[in-house]
């Protein structure tokens, strides 16, 4: 029997969960999708080593991780913002992927702009699903390790594991190389709840990303809409990307774990290909929303699909910087001449 290689957690900083595509069919019972921040740096992750696009992967936050792998060497995939990344020491691009091998660790740390990062393996994480899921959403305690974030000692299996890469490679992947500030919204589905003025002054203003954001919600800071029928509607369903407008008029942005209903009107929802976009806007970011027909959105969703068909392209990463971690970590003398 082969030996399974194990990733075993070394620092966590809170903000790091198991996702997979995440928990769809069941909001009808109440229960949240949870699912990867950015879908399409997820995706890209699994892709890269040839797994299906909805594997399970670890999300990485702002807080940062550190891992190394146990008992056989493994690789490893990553993607998302432009976070800054390290193996030995080794700088590594925010997209790359590599064999990592026992005794290496690997470091994820919050970089100049992106708030997730993602890092799949080539095989299979050994989690059980929750209702056919393996997304962890911490406020229900499902999916991922009984529903919790990443812990400094937790160990994941990797199944019929792979390691063929070698040494660094960065991925060609021009898709991540996204700018915030112009999102992509089509209009409603609330957006008679507000006049004319107001959907246009919602497209024409600056507004900032909240550094309060969470997996649950965006929280936007600028200038206060002004409802024109009232800021209370029968709970409908939530979408990821809804953008609600509570009684104090600055919009909400209801992400990955998103409650199930709500009784806010939506002025508009972010379409699906801008999700990732928003995502990874640190607090402070300045955005506008433009809006879109629904023809638009899914010829962009169509275009995120037709990039990730093909293999991903891999190129060498040349080393150019050595950094003192790294000199430290070796034995550079060869020899003394007296």
């Amino acid at each position: 029997m082969s030996v399974r290689p194990i990733l075993r957690i070394l620092e966590a900083h809170g903000g790091a969960t198991l996702q997979d595509a995440g928990r769809h069919g069941a909001m009808r019972y109440g229960i949240t999708p949870a699912g990867p921040m950015d879908p399409l740096a997820h995706a890209t992750a699994n892709r890269a080593l040839g797994n299906p696009l909805g594997a399970t992967a670890i999300e990485v936050g702002l807080g940062g991780l550190a891992l190394t792998v146990e008992e056989a060497p493994l690789d490893i995939a990553l993607a998302g913002g432009a976070f800054r990344i390290d193996c030995d020491g080794r700088p590594l691009p925010p997209a790359a992927a590599l064999t990592l091998r026992p005794g290496m660790a690997l470091r994820i740390r919050a970089g100049r702009a992106g708030a997730w990062c993602y890092l799949a393996v080539a095989g299979r994480l050994d989690v059980a699903p929750v209702l056919g899921s393996t997304a962890t959403h911490t406020r229900s305690g499902l999916g991922g390790l009984d529903g919790r974030a990443l812990r400094p000692g937790d160990g994941l299996a990797a199944d019929e594991a792979r390691a063929r890469l070698g040494e660094p490679a960065a991925l060609v992947a021009p898709w991540l190389d996204r700018s915030p500030e112009a999102i992509r919204v089509v209009l409603g589905p609330q957006d008679d709840y507000f006049a004319e003025p107001e959907i246009a002054a919602f497209l024409a203003r600056d507004w900032t990303v909240s550094p309060k954001g969470d997996r649950m919600a965006c929280f936007l800071d600028g200038t206060p809409l002004t409802h024109a029928k009232g800021h209370d509607i029968v709970s409908d369903g939530i979408a990821m990307g809804a953008i609600q407008v509570p009684g104090q008029g600055l919009p909400i942005i209801l992400m990955a774990d998103r409650q199930p209903t709500g009784g806010y009107p939506k002025i508009a929802t972010v379409i699906g290909a801008d999700l990732g976009r928003l995502a990874q806007a640190q607090g402070g970011t300045r955005l506008r929303f433009r809006a879109v027909s629904v023809a638009e959105a899914v010829a962009a969703r169509r275009a995120e699909a037709a990039a990730l068909e093909p293999a991903i392209a891999l190129e060498p990463v040349i080393r150019t910087t050595f950094s003192s971690e790294f000199l430290l970590g070796r034995n550079l003398i060869d020899g003394v001449v007296g």
